[in-house]
Protein backbone atom coordinates (compact mmCIF):
# COMPACT_ATOMS: atom_id res chain seq x y z
CA UNK A 1 0.00 0.00 0.00
CA UNK A 2 3.01 2.27 0.08
CA UNK A 3 4.03 1.91 -3.58
CA UNK A 4 5.46 4.73 -5.69
CA UNK A 5 2.29 4.73 -7.80
CA UNK A 6 0.15 5.60 -4.78
CA UNK A 7 2.55 8.02 -3.13
CA UNK A 8 3.84 10.69 -5.54
CA UNK A 9 7.52 11.52 -5.32
CA UNK A 10 8.31 14.65 -3.37
CA UNK A 11 8.84 17.61 -5.68
CA UNK A 12 12.25 19.27 -5.80
CA UNK A 13 10.69 22.65 -4.92
CA UNK A 14 9.47 20.98 -1.72
CA UNK A 15 12.84 19.50 -0.84
CA UNK A 16 12.76 16.31 -2.91
CA UNK A 17 15.32 15.06 -5.41
CA UNK A 18 15.06 16.61 -8.90
CA UNK A 19 14.57 14.44 -11.97
CA UNK A 20 17.79 15.75 -13.53
CA UNK A 21 20.91 17.47 -12.24
CA UNK A 22 22.40 18.85 -15.45
CA UNK A 23 21.27 22.01 -17.29
CA UNK A 24 18.40 21.63 -19.75
CA UNK A 25 19.96 21.93 -23.26
CA UNK A 26 19.13 25.23 -24.97
CA UNK A 27 20.82 27.38 -27.60
CA UNK A 28 21.96 30.01 -25.10
CA UNK A 29 23.88 27.30 -23.24
CA UNK A 30 25.61 26.19 -26.44
CA UNK A 31 23.26 23.34 -27.39
CA UNK A 32 23.30 24.11 -31.11
CA UNK A 33 23.25 21.90 -34.18
CA UNK A 34 26.54 22.89 -35.82
CA UNK A 35 28.88 20.55 -37.70
CA UNK A 36 32.61 20.97 -38.32
CA UNK A 37 31.85 21.46 -42.03
CA UNK A 38 29.73 24.47 -41.10
CA UNK A 39 32.62 26.00 -39.18
CA UNK A 40 34.95 25.41 -42.11
CA UNK A 41 32.50 27.12 -44.46
CA UNK A 42 32.46 30.23 -42.31
CA UNK A 43 36.26 30.19 -42.11
CA UNK A 44 36.42 29.88 -45.89
CA UNK A 45 34.40 33.06 -46.22
CA UNK A 46 36.52 34.84 -43.62
CA UNK A 47 39.72 33.88 -45.39
CA UNK A 48 38.37 35.18 -48.71
CA UNK A 49 38.37 38.74 -47.30
CA UNK A 50 35.15 39.30 -49.28
CA UNK A 51 32.58 39.96 -46.58
CA UNK A 52 30.21 42.34 -48.39
CA UNK A 53 27.62 40.56 -50.49
CA UNK A 54 28.08 42.87 -53.49
CA UNK A 55 31.67 42.57 -54.72
CA UNK A 56 33.27 42.04 -58.13
CA UNK A 57 31.90 38.51 -58.51
CA UNK A 58 28.67 37.64 -60.33
CA UNK A 59 25.66 36.99 -58.10
CA UNK A 60 25.82 33.24 -58.62
CA UNK A 61 29.40 33.07 -57.33
CA UNK A 62 28.86 34.86 -54.01
CA UNK A 63 27.90 33.08 -50.80
CA UNK A 64 24.70 35.15 -50.49
CA UNK A 65 23.78 34.53 -54.12
CA UNK A 66 24.32 30.81 -53.83
CA UNK A 67 22.43 30.66 -50.55
CA UNK A 68 19.46 32.44 -52.13
CA UNK A 69 19.47 30.05 -55.10
CA UNK A 70 19.57 27.08 -52.74
CA UNK A 71 16.68 28.52 -50.74
CA UNK A 72 14.64 28.82 -53.93
CA UNK A 73 15.30 25.16 -54.63
CA UNK A 74 14.45 24.11 -51.09
CA UNK A 75 11.19 26.08 -50.84
CA UNK A 76 10.18 25.81 -54.47
CA UNK A 77 9.96 29.60 -54.63
CA UNK A 78 10.82 31.90 -57.50
CA UNK A 79 12.77 34.36 -55.36
CA UNK A 80 14.66 34.46 -52.05
CA UNK A 81 16.46 37.38 -50.41
CA UNK A 82 18.96 36.99 -47.56
CA UNK A 83 18.74 39.83 -45.04
CA UNK A 84 19.88 40.87 -41.59
CA UNK A 85 17.04 39.37 -39.50
CA UNK A 86 13.63 37.79 -39.56
CA UNK A 87 12.16 41.10 -38.40
CA UNK A 88 13.59 42.94 -41.39
CA UNK A 89 12.44 40.15 -43.73
CA UNK A 90 8.84 40.66 -42.61
CA UNK A 91 9.07 44.45 -42.68
CA UNK A 92 10.59 44.39 -46.17
CA UNK A 93 7.79 42.16 -47.44
CA UNK A 94 5.17 44.58 -46.13
CA UNK A 95 6.93 47.66 -47.51
CA UNK A 96 7.74 46.03 -50.85
CA UNK A 97 4.10 44.99 -51.28
CA UNK A 98 3.13 48.64 -51.18
CA UNK A 99 0.96 48.49 -48.07
CA UNK A 100 0.15 52.16 -47.36
CA UNK A 101 1.82 53.74 -44.35
CA UNK A 102 -0.51 53.88 -41.36
CA UNK A 103 -2.55 50.85 -42.43
CA UNK A 104 -3.75 48.28 -39.95
CA UNK A 105 -2.21 44.83 -40.29
CA UNK A 106 -3.88 41.99 -38.43
CA UNK A 107 -1.64 39.69 -36.37
CA UNK A 108 -2.21 37.35 -33.42
CA UNK A 109 -1.90 38.38 -29.78
CA UNK A 110 0.42 35.43 -29.18
CA UNK A 111 3.64 35.91 -31.10
CA UNK A 112 7.18 37.13 -30.53
CA UNK A 113 7.47 40.89 -30.15
CA UNK A 114 9.33 41.00 -33.49
CA UNK A 115 6.01 40.50 -35.31
CA UNK A 116 4.34 43.76 -34.23
CA UNK A 117 7.76 45.42 -34.33
CA UNK A 118 8.14 44.50 -38.02
CA UNK A 119 4.71 45.99 -38.71
CA UNK A 120 5.73 49.20 -36.94
CA UNK A 121 9.05 49.22 -38.81
CA UNK A 122 7.07 49.07 -42.07
CA UNK A 123 5.14 52.18 -41.02
CA UNK A 124 1.91 50.34 -40.22
CA UNK A 125 -0.11 49.57 -37.10
CA UNK A 126 -0.61 46.09 -35.58
CA UNK A 127 -4.25 45.05 -35.20
CA UNK A 128 -4.24 42.31 -32.57
CA UNK A 129 -6.44 39.26 -32.96
CA UNK A 130 -7.46 36.62 -30.42
CA UNK A 131 -5.98 33.11 -30.48
CA UNK A 132 -7.89 29.91 -29.80
CA UNK A 133 -7.22 27.27 -27.14
CA UNK A 134 -4.39 25.83 -29.27
CA UNK A 135 -2.84 29.30 -29.61
CA UNK A 136 -3.60 29.65 -33.34
CA UNK A 137 -4.99 32.90 -34.77
CA UNK A 138 -8.77 32.90 -34.24
CA UNK A 139 -10.35 33.53 -37.63
CA UNK A 140 -13.80 33.96 -36.11
CA UNK A 141 -12.52 36.86 -34.01
CA UNK A 142 -10.80 38.41 -37.02
CA UNK A 143 -13.97 38.15 -39.10
CA UNK A 144 -16.14 39.54 -36.32
CA UNK A 145 -13.91 42.59 -35.78
CA UNK A 146 -12.91 43.19 -39.40
CA UNK A 147 -12.56 46.79 -40.55
CA UNK A 148 -11.76 48.16 -44.03
CA UNK A 149 -8.70 49.85 -42.50
CA UNK A 150 -7.03 46.42 -42.32
CA UNK A 151 -4.88 46.18 -45.45
CA UNK A 152 -3.07 42.88 -44.80
CA UNK A 153 -3.03 39.80 -42.56
CA UNK A 154 0.23 38.66 -40.99
CA UNK A 155 -0.19 35.07 -39.83
CA UNK A 156 2.38 33.60 -37.42
CA UNK A 157 3.39 29.95 -37.16
CA UNK A 158 4.15 30.51 -33.51
CA UNK A 159 6.52 28.17 -31.68
CA UNK A 160 6.73 26.10 -34.85
CA UNK A 161 3.02 25.21 -35.21
CA UNK A 162 1.35 25.88 -38.56
CA UNK A 163 -1.62 28.22 -38.58
CA UNK A 164 -4.82 27.26 -40.39
CA UNK A 165 -3.60 28.51 -43.75
CA UNK A 166 -6.45 27.14 -45.84
CA UNK A 167 -9.01 29.12 -43.88
CA UNK A 168 -6.86 32.23 -43.54
CA UNK A 169 -5.87 32.28 -47.22
CA UNK A 170 -9.50 31.98 -48.27
CA UNK A 171 -10.49 34.75 -45.88
CA UNK A 172 -7.72 37.05 -47.12
CA UNK A 173 -8.89 36.51 -50.69
CA UNK A 174 -12.47 37.20 -49.63
CA UNK A 175 -11.39 40.48 -48.04
CA UNK A 176 -9.13 41.38 -50.96
CA UNK A 177 -5.96 41.78 -48.87
CA UNK A 178 -2.59 40.00 -49.02
CA UNK A 179 -1.57 37.34 -46.53
CA UNK A 180 2.00 37.43 -45.23
CA UNK A 181 3.58 34.60 -43.24
CA UNK A 182 5.77 35.07 -40.21
CA UNK A 183 7.49 31.71 -40.51
CA UNK A 184 10.36 32.87 -38.30
CA UNK A 185 9.71 30.13 -35.68
CA UNK A 186 8.93 27.38 -38.18
CA UNK A 187 11.74 27.13 -40.74
CA UNK A 188 11.37 23.80 -42.54
CA UNK A 189 7.99 22.82 -41.09
CA UNK A 190 5.25 21.78 -43.51
CA UNK A 191 1.47 21.75 -43.76
CA UNK A 192 0.05 18.95 -45.90
CA UNK A 193 3.37 18.51 -47.70
CA UNK A 194 3.93 22.20 -48.46
CA UNK A 195 6.53 24.26 -46.64
CA UNK A 196 5.35 27.03 -44.37
CA UNK A 197 6.24 30.46 -45.69
CA UNK A 198 5.15 29.64 -49.25
CA UNK A 199 1.37 30.00 -48.88
CA UNK A 200 1.12 33.78 -48.70
CA UNK A 201 2.37 36.66 -50.84
CA UNK A 202 5.70 36.41 -49.02
CA UNK A 203 7.17 34.53 -46.08
CA UNK A 204 9.72 35.83 -43.59
CA UNK A 205 12.25 33.59 -41.81
CA UNK A 206 14.93 34.00 -39.16
CA UNK A 207 18.38 32.42 -38.87
CA UNK A 208 18.93 33.58 -35.30
CA UNK A 209 20.57 31.24 -32.82
CA UNK A 210 17.60 29.05 -31.84
CA UNK A 211 16.22 28.61 -35.36
CA UNK A 212 16.47 25.64 -37.74
CA UNK A 213 19.33 27.40 -39.51
CA UNK A 214 21.62 29.25 -37.12
CA UNK A 215 24.14 31.97 -37.87
CA UNK A 216 23.58 34.00 -34.71
CA UNK A 217 21.59 36.69 -36.51
CA UNK A 218 20.05 36.92 -39.95
CA UNK A 219 16.99 36.01 -41.97
CA UNK A 220 15.47 35.80 -45.42
CA UNK A 221 12.22 36.19 -47.30
CA UNK A 222 10.77 34.02 -50.04
CA UNK A 223 8.17 35.02 -52.62
CA UNK A 224 6.94 34.25 -56.12
CA UNK A 225 6.09 37.92 -56.76
CA UNK A 226 8.88 39.47 -58.86
CA UNK A 227 7.79 43.07 -58.25
CA UNK A 228 7.70 42.57 -54.47
CA UNK A 229 11.08 40.86 -54.65
CA UNK A 230 12.68 43.63 -56.71
CA UNK A 231 11.41 46.33 -54.37
CA UNK A 232 12.59 44.32 -51.33
CA UNK A 233 16.04 43.95 -52.87
CA UNK A 234 16.36 47.72 -53.32
CA UNK A 235 14.99 48.48 -49.87
CA UNK A 236 17.40 45.97 -48.32
CA UNK A 237 20.36 47.86 -49.73
CA UNK A 238 21.09 47.08 -53.40
CA UNK A 239 22.25 50.40 -54.80
CA UNK A 240 23.94 51.75 -57.94
CA UNK A 241 22.52 49.13 -60.26
CA UNK A 242 23.09 46.13 -58.00
CA UNK A 243 19.42 45.17 -58.34
CA UNK A 244 20.25 43.77 -61.78
CA UNK A 245 22.45 41.11 -60.18
CA UNK A 246 19.30 39.52 -58.77
CA UNK A 247 17.82 39.20 -62.28
CA UNK A 248 20.73 37.71 -64.26
CA UNK A 249 18.41 36.18 -66.86
CA UNK A 250 16.08 39.13 -67.34
CA UNK A 251 15.28 42.77 -66.73
CA UNK A 252 14.16 43.88 -63.22
CA UNK A 253 10.52 45.00 -63.12
CA UNK A 254 11.51 48.41 -61.73
CA UNK A 255 13.74 50.89 -63.55
CA UNK A 256 15.61 52.67 -60.79
CA UNK A 257 16.95 51.98 -57.34
CA UNK A 258 16.53 55.58 -56.19
CA UNK A 259 12.74 55.68 -55.89
CA UNK A 260 12.94 53.75 -52.62
CA UNK A 261 14.96 54.32 -49.45
CA UNK A 262 18.07 52.22 -48.84
CA UNK A 263 17.73 50.57 -45.42
CA UNK A 264 20.91 48.43 -45.29
CA UNK A 265 19.23 45.21 -44.21
CA UNK A 266 21.66 43.00 -46.14
CA UNK A 267 23.14 39.69 -45.06
CA UNK A 268 26.95 39.34 -45.15
CA UNK A 269 29.01 36.66 -46.85
CA UNK A 270 30.22 34.99 -43.64
CA UNK A 271 26.73 34.26 -42.37
CA UNK A 272 25.60 33.10 -45.80
CA UNK A 273 28.52 30.65 -46.03
CA UNK A 274 27.66 29.18 -42.63
CA UNK A 275 23.99 28.87 -43.54
CA UNK A 276 24.73 27.20 -46.88
CA UNK A 277 26.64 24.47 -45.09
CA UNK A 278 23.90 24.07 -42.47
CA UNK A 279 21.27 23.82 -45.19
CA UNK A 280 22.83 20.51 -46.27
CA UNK A 281 21.99 19.01 -42.88
CA UNK A 282 18.66 20.76 -42.37
CA UNK A 283 16.59 17.60 -43.07
CA UNK A 284 18.48 15.80 -40.31
CA UNK A 285 17.87 18.60 -37.84
CA UNK A 286 14.19 18.78 -38.76
CA UNK A 287 13.89 15.06 -38.12
CA UNK A 288 15.48 15.49 -34.68
CA UNK A 289 12.99 18.24 -33.81
CA UNK A 290 10.03 16.23 -35.05
CA UNK A 291 11.07 12.93 -33.49
CA UNK A 292 11.75 14.48 -30.08
CA UNK A 293 8.45 16.32 -30.02
CA UNK A 294 6.45 13.30 -31.16
CA UNK A 295 8.15 11.07 -28.57
CA UNK A 296 7.35 13.48 -25.72
CA UNK A 297 3.81 14.31 -26.81
CA UNK A 298 2.89 10.65 -27.29
CA UNK A 299 4.23 9.74 -23.86
CA UNK A 300 2.27 12.51 -22.14
CA UNK A 301 -1.02 12.44 -24.04
CA UNK A 302 -2.79 10.55 -21.21
CA UNK A 303 -1.82 12.96 -18.40
CA UNK A 304 -5.20 14.27 -17.21
CA UNK A 305 -4.14 17.63 -15.74
CA UNK A 306 -2.64 19.04 -18.94
CA UNK A 307 -3.96 19.84 -22.43
CA UNK A 308 -1.21 19.47 -25.03
CA UNK A 309 -1.33 21.98 -27.86
CA UNK A 310 -2.85 20.41 -30.98
CA UNK A 311 -1.66 21.07 -34.54
CA UNK A 312 -4.10 22.11 -37.28
CA UNK A 313 -3.14 18.97 -39.25
CA UNK A 314 -1.12 15.83 -38.47
CA UNK A 315 2.60 16.62 -38.40
CA UNK A 316 2.09 20.34 -39.07
CA UNK A 317 4.70 21.49 -36.60
CA UNK A 318 8.44 21.96 -36.27
CA UNK A 319 8.85 20.55 -32.75
CA UNK A 320 11.08 23.27 -31.27
CA UNK A 321 8.84 23.73 -28.24
CA UNK A 322 6.47 21.64 -26.16
CA UNK A 323 3.48 23.70 -25.06
CA UNK A 324 0.60 22.53 -22.93
CA UNK A 325 -2.09 24.24 -20.90
CA UNK A 326 -3.05 23.63 -17.30
CA UNK A 327 -6.75 24.50 -17.67
CA UNK A 328 -7.85 23.79 -14.11
CA UNK A 329 -4.69 24.43 -12.12
CA UNK A 330 -1.92 26.93 -11.51
CA UNK A 331 0.26 27.01 -14.63
CA UNK A 332 2.70 29.43 -13.01
CA UNK A 333 3.28 26.96 -10.17
CA UNK A 334 3.48 24.07 -12.64
CA UNK A 335 6.27 25.82 -14.58
CA UNK A 336 8.17 26.60 -11.39
CA UNK A 337 7.88 22.98 -10.29
CA UNK A 338 9.26 21.79 -13.65
CA UNK A 339 12.19 24.18 -13.30
CA UNK A 340 12.84 22.66 -9.89
CA UNK A 341 13.03 19.25 -11.54
CA UNK A 342 15.74 20.52 -13.91
CA UNK A 343 13.53 21.31 -16.91
CA UNK A 344 13.51 24.83 -18.38
CA UNK A 345 9.85 25.88 -18.42
CA UNK A 346 7.90 29.15 -18.53
CA UNK A 347 4.32 30.00 -17.81
CA UNK A 348 3.74 32.19 -20.84
CA UNK A 349 1.25 34.47 -19.13
CA UNK A 350 2.97 34.75 -15.77
CA UNK A 351 2.75 38.10 -14.00
CA UNK A 352 6.27 37.47 -12.70
CA UNK A 353 7.82 37.09 -16.15
CA UNK A 354 8.23 39.95 -18.65
CA UNK A 355 7.78 37.50 -21.53
CA UNK A 356 7.95 39.35 -24.84
CA UNK A 357 5.69 36.73 -26.48
CA UNK A 358 2.53 38.02 -24.81
CA UNK A 359 0.78 41.12 -26.08
CA UNK A 360 0.29 42.94 -22.79
CA UNK A 361 4.04 43.38 -22.44
CA UNK A 362 4.31 45.28 -25.75
CA UNK A 363 4.32 48.67 -24.07
CA UNK A 364 5.26 50.50 -27.27
CA UNK A 365 1.76 49.75 -28.61
CA UNK A 366 -0.27 50.80 -25.59
CA UNK A 367 1.40 53.81 -24.00
CA UNK A 368 0.18 54.47 -20.47
CA UNK A 369 -2.58 51.81 -20.42
CA UNK A 370 -2.45 49.57 -17.37
CA UNK A 371 -1.94 45.82 -17.75
CA UNK A 372 -5.49 44.82 -16.87
CA UNK A 373 -6.94 47.17 -19.48
CA UNK A 374 -4.59 45.80 -22.14
CA UNK A 375 -5.43 42.19 -21.26
CA UNK A 376 -9.14 43.01 -21.50
CA UNK A 377 -8.65 43.78 -25.19
CA UNK A 378 -8.03 40.07 -25.87
CA UNK A 379 -9.61 38.22 -22.92
CA UNK A 380 -9.48 34.71 -24.38
CA UNK A 381 -5.85 35.07 -25.45
CA UNK A 382 -5.06 36.30 -21.95
CA UNK A 383 -6.78 33.29 -20.38
CA UNK A 384 -5.06 30.76 -22.62
CA UNK A 385 -1.60 32.30 -22.14
CA UNK A 386 -2.10 32.30 -18.37
CA UNK A 387 -2.77 28.57 -18.62
CA UNK A 388 0.15 27.79 -20.95
CA UNK A 389 3.50 26.21 -20.06
CA UNK A 390 6.29 26.35 -22.63
CA UNK A 391 9.30 24.00 -22.66
CA UNK A 392 12.05 24.53 -25.29
CA UNK A 393 13.04 21.40 -27.22
CA UNK A 394 16.50 21.66 -28.71
CA UNK A 395 17.23 19.47 -31.72
CA UNK A 396 20.22 18.30 -29.67
CA UNK A 397 18.06 16.56 -27.06
CA UNK A 398 18.88 12.93 -26.37
CA UNK A 399 16.33 10.24 -25.61
CA UNK A 400 17.44 10.51 -21.97
CA UNK A 401 16.68 14.25 -22.02
CA UNK A 402 13.22 13.55 -23.41
CA UNK A 403 12.63 10.88 -20.78
CA UNK A 404 13.59 13.38 -18.08
CA UNK A 405 10.99 15.82 -19.43
CA UNK A 406 8.34 13.11 -19.51
CA UNK A 407 9.16 12.00 -15.97
CA UNK A 408 9.17 15.57 -14.67
CA UNK A 409 5.79 16.48 -16.20
CA UNK A 410 4.23 13.31 -14.83
CA UNK A 411 5.77 13.92 -11.42
CA UNK A 412 4.47 17.48 -11.20
CA UNK A 413 1.05 16.59 -12.61
CA UNK A 414 0.66 13.82 -10.02
CA UNK A 415 1.22 16.16 -7.07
Amino acid sequence: MNSEREVPARLAINGGQPVRHTPWPTYDKGAVFVHQDDEEAALRAIRSHLYFRYDYRPQQETECGRFEAELCDYFGSRHALAVSSGTTAIALAIMAAGIPSGSLIACPGFTFVATPSAIVLAGCTPYLVEVDENLHMDLDDLRRRWTPEIKAILVVHMRGFAADLAALTAFAQEMGVPLFEDAVPALGAELNGRKLGTFGLAGGFSTQSDKSLNCGEGGFLVTDDSMLFARAVVLSGAYEGRLKRHFPDGVPPIDTDLDLPLLSFRMDEIRAALLRAELDRLPLRLKCFHDNYTYVAEALKDVPRIAIRRPVAPGAFLGEAFIFRVPYGDAQWFAKALCGEGIDARNLGSDEDANVRVFWNWRFLFGAMDRASIQALLPRTTRYLRQAVDVPLSSCLSVEDCDHLIEAVRKVAAT
